[in-house]
């Protein structure tokens, strides 16, 4: 009886024992399933609310991370990681939330939360991944300077902006576009010749019905070119149906874009950003995008103080004949740089000459004393301007006969040396009283400001000639020896630098 009793004994612990173990390995098991979900160990503290759980994601590892920027380095995407600390409830809670049924509900729950707290900041689809990660970082550092500038300039166009694109029912965080773009610089001009807030080549410009010539450039005019990019994003995004694709298409072109997607097969932009069917800088235009909007849109949060300009403020009066910028900033007791900075589409010193009206904008407050000034300002003192086009066989003085002014008035407004002559196929500006063609015309001040022109340097290539430079930048032959105190043609050779001062529009 003994022995059986014993060997009851021992058969009992062995279920028992058997038991624990495969209990143990069910828990092991389960931790393996689950690799991402962590419980941080540590020594028990006092107050039980001093618990904490780290929940650690890793990032997407194939997810490749493009150069910024020429100077800048990216993290090491394999090495980047996403940390949440979540604070932990009250141990008597704890064995309550950690049960199956109610650990599913709790995540998608913290997901759902976590998706209406960023559709709140956001009106654009925005993610945080390697690339974006790495642009913030970079604005946070090398790019710091540049971004602190740009986001204190946006305070003058923001707000007008952002009320367009609102009246359009677009996302108004399509405005940082253009901080990104220009940095909200009405005057910006880039290597591929695109101008303005929203960085418009003249194609696709004129497309959007923007006015480009001599005289005027509305790629300049912050509100006019807004309304363009505004349209010309909705046509992207009718195009695509995703603003990635959208924002992508407008600096790649969307030519290349539907090209990458067809040979790659995706309509995916962060899959097609690991291709070799887009430029890299469109690569990087979205993830820049995403990250300057992050910043802009919390710029404390990441170390940021901004001092943001006061929002441009201005009145529109109608001006009925091409007058000089200077007489109207008079009229209007302010300065001519004023006038020139609420104008930026003027390429010129004047209001434009070929329309019957222009519509400019004077600083806000000035419009009654300006109409009383202007309307008591003689017609003759309302210079008009003409851009006559030099013809073989025409010279200074025989145009400045034609138009009854003097030789000397034609030099000092087109900036031609003592010694300077025309040549056939370039422009010189002409002085015409208003209403009369004939009239004789005292010019008493030079409307061309130097700043109006663009200081380039030439490397000169083999086969160059001073001929063959002045006619592709519509500069004189003497201009260029002037200069560059050359003596002779035969004192340049190829590799060598001139300087040449030529128009924005000849560049």
């Amino acid at each position: 009886m003994c022995f059986i009793k014993n060997k009851r004994y021992y058969l009992l612990v062995t279920i028992l024992f058997a038991f624990l173990i495969s209990s143990c390995s069910a828990n092991l098991f389960s931790l393996q399933k689950n690799p991402s979900i962590v419980i941080v160990d540590a020594e028990e503290p006092k107050n039980s609310k001093e618990i904490k759980a780290e929940v650690v994601t890793e990032i997407n590892s194939d997810q490749n991370t493009e150069n910024i920027v020429s100077d800048s380095q990216t993290p090491d995407s394999d090495k980047i990681e996403q940390v949440i600390v979540v604070e932990a409830p009250p141990v008597s809670d704890v064995a309550s939330l950690n049960t199956p049924e109610n650990e599913e509900e709790n995540i998608a729950i913290a997901e759902e939360d976590s998706e209406e707290e960023e559709d709140a900041l956001y009106d654009v689809p925005i993610v945080v991944n390697n690339s974006v990660e790495g642009h913030i970082e970079y604005f946070k550092s090398k790019g710091r300077d540049k971004l602190e500038l740009w986001l204190s300039r946006s305070g003058r166009y923001i707000p007008m902006m952002k009320e367009i694109l609102k009246d359009m029912e677009l996302p108004e965080d399509l405005v940082y576009l253009a901080l990104i773009e220009s940095g909200f610089n009405p005057q910006a001009y880039s290597r591929a010749r695109a101008a303005g807030p929203w960085q418009f080549i003249k194609s696709t410009g004129k497309r959007y019905k923007l006015k480009i010539d001599w005289w005027i450039d509305e790629r300049r005019d912050p509100k006019k070119s807004t309304i363009a990019a505004a349209t010309y994003l909705n046509d992207l995004y009718n195009m695509f149906g995703s603003w990635d694709l959208a924002m992508a298409s407008y600096n790649g072109g969307e030519g290349r874009v539907q090209r990458a997607i067809l040979k790659s097969k995706s309509d995916d932009f962060w899959k097609l950003k690991k291709t070799r069917h887009l430029k890299a800088e469109t690569k990087n235009y979205v993830p820049k995008y995403m990250a300057a909007t992050i910043i802009a849109k919390n710029p404390e949060e990441y170390g940021f103080d901004i001092k943001y300009l006061e929002p441009i403020q201005y009145e529109e009066v109608i001006i009925p004949e091409s007058t000089d910028l200077r007489v109207i900033a008079r009229c209007a007791g302010v300065s001519y740089e004023e006038i020139k900075e609420l104008n930026p589409e003027l390429r010129r010193w004047i209001t434009p000459p070929n329309v019957e009206t222009y519509t400019l904008k004077i600083p806000d407050g000035t419009k009654e004393v300006f109409l009383e000034n202007y309307e008591k300002m003689p017609s003759d003192q309302k210079i008009l301007w003409e851009r006559h086009l030099v013809k073989k066989g025409e010279t200074l003085y025989s145009i400045a006969k034609h138009y009854r002014v003097t030789v000397a008035d034609l030099k000092k407004i087109n900036l031609l040396s003592k010694k300077e002559r025309v040549t056939e196929g370039t422009h010189i500006l002409i002085p015409i009283a208003p209403n009369s063609r004939k009239a004789s015309i005292k010019v008493t001040t030079s409307p061309i400001l130097k700043e109006e022109k663009n200081t380039i340097y030439y490397r000169i290539r083999k086969g160059d000639t001073l001929w063959k430079i002045s006619k592709k930048y519509n500069v004189s032959i003497a201009s260029i020896k002037e200069w560059n105190d050359l003596g002779s043609a035969r004192n340049i050779k190829a590799g060598d630098r001139l300087k040449l001062v030529v128009d924005t529009d000849e560049l």
